[in-house]
């Protein structure tokens, strides 16, 4: 741990912080180079600062940043939403270095409707503040490209990029396009509508984006019941379709009752270095703003507060005057005149999920894309989740993983292959004659070959693994386990006969504490769970997910091994037994005979030309009279 105290303008620093007031306000941390390090926002500005000067700090990042600070200055405000908005706009200013930061690379799609006289409406991801009305940010591009094809459809709005102005129009200097005649646009450009009744149809597309459709559809209701009433059918028909349209896209976009009207809905999920907070703003049941932003963490920042940051940057940037927020804690602070709301069930409770929902997409489309852009990120991350997952004292970068393999006691064999940043490195793979066992007994071979992979791992100053992983259960573990004791022990009646000094006792001692683990397997020989610990115990690796793939390809890779070296192993020694035997027939030989007949079998029935022709006279003969004198034996 590391105190406060360590800092050498300790002194200096308390004295400033005992006549500090007990007030709302905002502090700042400056560096010896006079910058700003940090701002920090607080209901009581005493007791806030003084806790970084008399606690100690276990996180290194608090302790680096409480060692630079060389001064410390504040501001008293007037209330704790001073407090937050100040901050807020400070941190914006100063970027300080161990502020939380927004991390805000993704421009999202914005509808503008365009300032002109017949105005445009379109998708941009430029918001320019030239007097246009910018709705949005879309997350999804296809519900603003869904609108926008609403809006071409029920108002026929202009989509070309003309310069319309009053005095071209009345000349006559614009002609119709094809969009007239296909009756996809009005034609304001050859005065065939005028300016008012285009931008009735402006305000109401406005009023669709922002939420407001069933106050819109009312006004139509009302003004198709005054054309009916008058006898205008074809003009009350067109404004039925419109209602019509409308309602059919407000029911689709509705995820909650529309009395859910002007909130806003915050979700929040974190990792250690950064955080993520997923906005919505809703109106009358409809999503109408949606926002995914992430912040940077340099300090060990409480969620409250960044949460507390989060909602006062985004009701500032989409200029939200909801009285209501729905978020899944209470954040450390809130605007002035909002109430917080942490639904348990019901419909608010469904918008917090969503939310929710969208913060943890963000992190996968997060993890997809770096993946993409560096493939070796993936394993990383996997072998990250494998410390997590069994809390190892370091990444697993280097895993080795056991395997038997035999036919009845018979070619006995065994196999470790080394994966490495959670590939295989075929170059580390070794291949065991299993020398001391008689017999098939598993355990007995698995002892005596990790044993032997250790020793040498040891002599030859070679790499040890950060994790062992057994082709079995729990009797496997504890074989491997059991070697690892029964080495060390060595070692030590080494050091007891003075052949090896204590630190290298020491050192070696260290190196074998290395964590096991077991792959079971179920009846259809396929990965089925992951043991660790003693007693061992399952872990927790949902099947079909990456790690889970990585697990199931090592364990596959160790049998495949296996079973390869055993099955060479066994052809080999099938051949030796026949010809092996016969006097003056060397290696080369009996391979150009293989070669050339296939089979021990075919040799055998082979006449003594076909043989000449293979391996010349003299050894055909030699191998002619050592079958002949085999069946002889055989026949009495």
């Amino acid at each position: 741990m590391i105190q406060a105290k360590d800092n050498p303008r300790y002194d200096y620093l308390m004295s400033i912080v005992n006549i500090m007031p007990d007030s709302p306000g905002v502090y700042r941390y400056y560096d010896a180079e006079g910058t700003i390090i940090y701002v920090g926002k607080a209901k009581n500005l005493k007791r806030r600062v003084s806790s970084y000067f008399t606690k100690e700090h276990e996180s290194r990042r608090t302790a680096n940043l409480v060692r630079q600070i060389y001064d410390l200055k504040y501001i008293v405000v007037n209330t704790e939403n001073d407090a937050l908005n100040l901050e807020n706009r400070m941190i914006k200013a100063h970027q300080p270095k161990y502020n939380v930061l927004l991390k805000d690379g993704k421009t999202y799609p914005w509808i503008c409707v365009r300032n002109e006289a017949f105005p445009r409406v379109f998708l941009t991801r430029n918001v320019v503040k030239d007097g246009s009305s910018y709705f949005g940010p879309y997350t999804n591009i296809m519900v603003a490209k869904t609108l926008i094809d609403l809006f071409e459809r029920i108002y026929k709005i202009r989509t070309c990029s003309l310069n319309l102005q009053a005095t071209m129009i009345e000349e006559k200097n614009y002609k119709v396009c094809l969009k007239y005649h296909i009756e996809k646009c009005l034609a304001p450009c050859a005065n065939h509508i005028s300016r008012e009744t285009y931008q009735e149809g402006i305000e109401e597309i406005k009023q669709i984006l922002r939420g407001r459709t069933s106050e819109l559809i009312r006004t139509l209701h009302e003004q198709m019941i005054a054309k009916a009433s008058e006898m205008k059918f074809e003009e009350a028909a067109a404004i039925k379709e419109r209602c019509e349209l409308i309602e059919s896209y407000r029911t689709r976009s509705n995820i909650v009752p529309s009395t859910i009207s002007n909130v806003d809905v915050f979700a929040y999920d974190e990792e250690e270095n950064n955080a993520v907070v997923a906005y919505f703003h809703i109106m009358q049941g409809a999503i109408i703003q949606s926002y995914i932003f992430e912040y940077r963490k340099n300090i060990d920042e409480e969620k409250e507060d960044v949460l507390a940051l989060g909602i006062s940057e985004m009701r500032e940037r989409f200029e939200s005057m909801s009285q209501e927020v729905i978020v899944p804690f209470a954040p450390s602070m809130l605007p002035e005149g909002v109430e917080c709301t942490i639904p348990q069930r019901g419909d608010k409770r469904k918008l917090l999920e969503l939310a929710d929902k969208n913060c943890k997409q963000y992190r996968i489309d997060q993890i997809k894309q770096a993946e993409k852009l560096n493939p070796e990120q993936r394993n990383l991350r996997l072998l990250a989740e494998i410390q997590k997952q069994l809390g190892l004292p370091k990444m697993p970068m280097h895993i080795e993983s056991f395997d038997n393999s035999n036919v009845s006691g018979t070619d006995a064999v065994a196999s470790c292959v080394v994966f490495i940043a959670g590939k295989p490195d075929k170059k580390q793979y070794r291949r065991f004659n299993i020398k001391t066992v008689v017999g098939a007994d598993d355990y007995a071979s698995m002892h005596e070959v990790v044993m032997r992979r250790y020793r040498r791992v040891i002599e030859e100053q070679l790499e040890v693994p950060d994790l062992v992983i057994a082709d079995g259960g729990v009797g496997q573990m504890g074989v491997i386990r059991e070697a690892l004791i029964d080495l060390e022990s060595q070692y030590v009646a080494a050091h007891i006969r003075g052949e090896i000094d204590e630190k290298s006792l020491h050192e070696i001692r260290e190196k074998l504490q290395i964590p096991v683990g077991g792959l079971v397997k179920d009846g259809h020989h396929r990965t089925r769970q992951l043991l660790f610990g003693n007693p061992a115990k399952e872990v927790d690796v949902k099947p079909g997910s990456n790690l889970f793939h990585l697990l199931e390809r090592i364990q596959e890779e160790v049998h495949r091994f296996a079973i390869s070296f055993h099955r060479d192993k066994r052809s080999k020694s099938q051949v030796k037994s026949e010809l092996d035997n016969i006097p003056g027939i060397g290696p080369k030989t009996r391979q150009e005979l293989i070669k050339a007949l296939k089979s021990v079998k075919r040799i055998k029935e082979a006449t003594i030309a076909e043989l000449t022709a293979i391996v010349g006279s003299s050894k055909a003969q030699k191998i002619q009279k050592y079958f002949d004198a085999s069946r002889e034996t055989s026949a009495n």
